[in-house]
Order: C-alpha cells, then structure tokens, then sequence
C-alpha cells in the first residue's frame, strides 16, 4: 500500500489527538508533529483540520480547546495502523539492526537503537526515582540512561516544550551485535516473564512478533501487565523479555558477545540455552539454541507502574552510544537543586 506524505501527516494529527486527554489546539499539535518529525507551521496545520473536519474524522470542540476526535476518525486511524503496520515491527527491527553501529569491541562507540519515553519536566526527579531500583536490579538492558531536554533532538524526534525524554538501549542491539559477528539471530517472541525469587520462571504471556502491528513489550507495558517494581524490589513479578533463537553452532561465540556486552554495561541476555533444547518450556528448531534477552523498556514500565504519564516510543531511531550516562550519575545530579530541570 503506498501511502504519501499528505495521508501520513492527517494520520499523524489523527495519532495526536488520538493520545491526548483532552482536545488539542493546533499549537499543541503543531509541537507534539515536531516530535515525530513534522516540523510546519500551525497555519498548514489548521488547513488539514479543516479538511479532516469536512471527512468527519475531526471536530472542533472550541476556539479556545481546539479539536477532538470523532469515533470515525478513531475508526479509521485503526485501520490505517492495521494496513500500513502489519509486520512494521519485524521490519523496523531488521532495519535498525542493519544500520547500527556498536560493534562491541573496545570503547564504545557507534550508534545503537534506543526507545523513548517523553515526559512533563516536572515529575523528571521522581520519573528517575521510580527507575532506580529498575537499573539497580539490572532488569534492563545495562544501567545506563539518556536525557534530552525541550528542543534537543534525539533519534531524529524533537523534545516538545516543558517535557524531557528518557532515551532506554534496546535490547535489539544484543541482536544487532551478534549479527556484526556474523551471527544470525531470530528475534521470535516478546512475552512477560516470570520472575521468583530473582530466577527466571516461565513466560506468563507471548506475542510473535512477526504477526502484530506494534511491539509486544510496549502493549504489555500500556495494559498495566508488568509488575516490574516488584521484581526490582522483592524479586518476584512479571518483567518484559523477548526470546531469540540462533544457531548452536555459535554458541561459544554467543558467550564472548555477553562478555562483551557486560563489559560495555549493556548485558541483557538473561539465559543461553542448550542446543536443540526448550528453554522455559519454549521449543527451538533443530540446530538452534533459545535466548532469553530482557526488555529495554523494564525501566519505562516503572514508570507506568508508579503512575507517572509518559508516552513510548519503542524502536524509535539510532542514537549515539556517548549520549547515554551510567544511571547513577544522572541520580547524582537529580539529588542536587536545579541542574536537570532547570
């Protein structure tokens, strides 16, 4: 299905209006495009309400509220996001994969693939708070985090005005690295993961994620279904987790990768299986071996949990690894006055 550039600005606004509690002018709309790359002015803007209004898809609450959307709009942005999205994240994932740069090797340096998660400036200190025990736990992928503020730019995305964004390393580039040795790895599922006791139990729920639209971890997340503070704090819970499937070949390559990746303080690979073995009851095929890899967003889902508003961006973009700081040092910084809001 093409799609041009006129029909993915009107589903862009329909997607604004879509996430907003409440109607939205076109100034606020015109900053929330700027962060998914359209970057017009609000008179452009008003012109494709207009039309959206006379498609029925849009209406106008007030002058002073601006617009909401109708239940055809919300009917047909569903079936935009169904036809244009299907198998969007399989693909998305081999792109970026394709095109990062972190190799592992030595220093860090290169681009990896981050998710997002914007917030109101104002709960920054207490969003860092709720991940802390998350990073600290290393329920994630590594411990470091970037912070971008009102008007940087971050994987291509523009900060809106009074909010910030939290920029988490995708457990993607755990694939991306072993494909850079010459390792292919199936990227099969993204699922909920039992934790007791701190040991990995079963996988509670699976997504495959070459049939859905969206990134099974980022639903999970939105549906409240992660009980991720838990396992930060007791051990115990539901965490979000993908499982991969490489050949068993690669096996003692598979474990320099970890190594390396600890080293670099982005570990994410929880459990390498035996060949031709299940691993937590998930069959592989023959001649390959299961990996259990934890979510880049563990830490975003604290933030949902501690019902802090944020919206996700999973798989957002490529960003340079030299942008992301050990989480501590950002905790530091957020325990003295003024620096990081100001």
């Amino acid at each position: 299905m093409h799609v041009d550039k006129t029909d993915q600005l009107r589903w862009a606004i329909l997607q604004v209006l879509s996430e907003s509690a409440e109607a939205a002018g076109a100034q606020k709309i015109v900053e929330r495009l700027r962060a998914r790359g359209f970057d017009l002015p609000a008179r452009t803007v008003r012109y494709h309400l207009a039309l959206l209004d006379r498609q029925g898809l849009t209406r106008l609450v007030s002058r002073r509220r601006g617009r909401e959307l109708t239940a055809r709009g919300f009917d047909e942005l569903v079936e935009a996001r169904v036809v244009e999205r299907l198998g969007f994240i399989a693909a998305r994932m081999d792109d970026l994969i394709y095109r990062m740069t972190l190799n592992g090797r030595g220093a860090p340096s290169g681009t990896v693939v981050v998710n997002l998660a914007e917030l109101n400036r104002k709960n920054l200190v207490r969003a860092l708070h709720s991940m802390r025990p998350v990073f600290r736990a290393r329920l994630g992928m590594g411990s470091r985090l970037l912070l971008a503020r009102e008007g940087d730019q971050v994987a291509g995305w523009r900060v809106p005005s009074d909010s910030v964004v939290l920029g988490t390393v995708c457990s993607v580039v755990v694939s991306g690295i072993l494909a850079k040795r010459g390792i292919p790895v199936t990227t099969r599922y993204g699922g909920l993961l039992e934790l007791r006791d701190r040991t990995p139990v079963r996988f509670t729920a699976l997504i495959e994620y070459r049939g859905t639209t969206l990134d099974p971890l980022e639903l999970f997340i939105a549906a409240r279904m992660t009980s991720v503070l838990d396992c930060a704090r007791i051990g115990t819970g539901r965490v979000g987790a993908s499982f991969r499937e490489a050949p068993a070949a690669a096996l003692a390559d598979i474990e320099v990768v970890r190594q390396d990746l600890r080293r670099l303080d982005m570990d994410a690979i929880l459990l390498v299986g035996r060949p031709n073995q299940p691993l937590l009851d998930i069959p592989v095929r023959e001649g390959r071996v299961g990996i259990v890899v934890l979510g880049g967003l563990n830490p975003v889902a604290a933030l949902q949990e501690a019902g802090i508003p944020v919206r996700m961006q999973s798989l957002a973009g490529l960003e340079d690894v030299t942008r992301f700081q050990p989480f501590d040092e950002l905790w530091l910084s957020a325990r003295e006055p003024g620096p990081l809001i100001d």
